[in-house]
């Protein structure tokens, strides 16, 4: 194989952008050959700009087409894994928008099809492209920082109108979403979260759901994480502030980082704070520090084209994935823990069986009072989700 043959399953917002990149060759040894939507309209706009682009209104006649290499999945969040697991079976590559899925349970499942069919499987996390985030994740990592004591991201410059809310029948419902900010907007954040400082154990969270929209899904969160090393963190987003804040601290015992406005500074401490406290005899001590600008060339990165590449070049040459899909249920599982602890009231486990937060999303789904015109035939899907 010399080229990787792409087909695009959901031309909507991302799907669109998505087949332009494709289709126009600006992903190099990457060649769309098919797309599908099952809005005629949509189909009818990729005819006009791609002409030789196979189209269809049936993903899987899309999957049985044998003109597809990797599928790229940019439909509503419940079909990810269904469509994803149905293409492990007929032998097609993966690679995922944002989020992998809506509940851990499901993912579980789209991982395993994944594992037997020994394909290549990636997630769409284009800010990992970020050499900011990057070196943040680098300096963490390395242990630079110390022992880790407390992350705090404050990610709230995610602004949404009604009318945004209103623009599709699938947001910003428990049957066509499955969530809101956490599953739609946050999901980037959700994952560099754990990607530089780790998965938390447990997680309290308080979601508010319709606060500041006619909505029925969460659009204001504030949750706050505990570490097996006794680290903390606060995450906190909504749609429903204007301007926001997008501000990460990240402190250890040698220093903290923080991150705002595209620009990375470091307090880098002369001696390690924990062995100062015991050390010193000075009941009001002050320890040294060095204020570095590690701020990187490149701005944000290549982003969605840069995973499309690495995800082309893995098939092709074997390189390592930036994303891999199965990381993807990290993100889900953080989400799933603070809408969880929220119904309960309760800290929640964020490693669990996933079953408790399925039941719980079925409820929802079951006694919502938002009724959508084409959201019912994903609820339908929901029914046989953990079977």
């Amino acid at each position: 194989m010399d080229k990787v043959r792409f087909g695009v399953i959901g031309i909507g917002n991302m799907g669109t952008s998505h087949v332009n990149w494709l289709g126009k060759g600006e992903v190099k040894d990457a060649v769309l050959t098919a797309a599908c939507d099952i809005k005629p309209s949509r189909l009818d706009w990729v005819r006009a700009n791609f002409g030789d682009v196979a189209c269809f209104e049936d993903y899987h006649q899309l999957l049985d087409s044998g003109l597809c290499d990797a599928i790229l999945i940019a439909t509503p969040h419940y079909y990810h894994p269904i469509i994803g697991i149905d293409a492990f079976k007929k032998g097609i590559a993966v690679l995922s928008e944002k989020p992998v899925g809506v509940y851990v349970k499901k993912v579980r499942e789209l991982i395993a099809a994944a594992d037997e069919s020994g394909l290549a499987f990636g997630i769409m996390y284009n800010q990992r492209t970020s050499p900011q985030y990057q070196k943040i994740r680098e300096i963490v990592q390395s242990g630079e920082l110390g022992q880790l004591k407390r992350c705090v991201w404050i990610i709230t410059d995610w602004y949404r109108t009604q009318a945004y809310y209103d623009s599709g029948a699938w947001r910003a419902t428990w049957a066509g979403e499955g969530g809101g900010v956490l599953l739609n907007q946050a999901p980037h954040n959700l994952d560099l979260w754990q990607w530089i400082f780790g998965m938390p154990k447990k997680i309290r969270a308080f979601c508010a759901f319709g606060k500041y929209h006619n909505i029925e899904v969460e659009d204001d969160v504030t949750a706050y994480a505990e570490y097996e090393n006794g680290a903390t963190s606060v995450f906190i987003t909504t749609t429903g502030e204007y301007p926001g804040t997008n501000r990460l601290e990240i402190t250890g015992s040698r220093g903290k980082i923080v991150y705002e406005n595209g620009k990375i500074t470091y307090w880098k401490l002369a001696v390690d704070e924990r062995e100062n406290t015991f050390k010193s005899d000075k009941g009001f001590d002050r320890i040294d520090y060095e204020i570095i600008d590690l701020t990187q060339p490149g701005g944000g990165g290549p982003q969605h084209k840069g995973i499309l590449q690495n995800f082309t070049n893995h098939i092709l040459h074997g390189e390592p994935l930036l994303a891999d899909g199965r990381e993807g249920i990290n993100m889900v599982a953080l989400a799933n823990a603070m809408m969880l602890s929220t119904w309960k009231n309760d800290w929640v486990e964020v490693d669990n069986d996933g079953e408790e937060f399925y039941q719980h999303l079925r409820e929802k789904i079951a006694t919502s009072t938002v009724k959508k015109e084409g959201v019912e035939a994903v609820a339908d899907l929901t029914d046989s989700f953990g079977t």
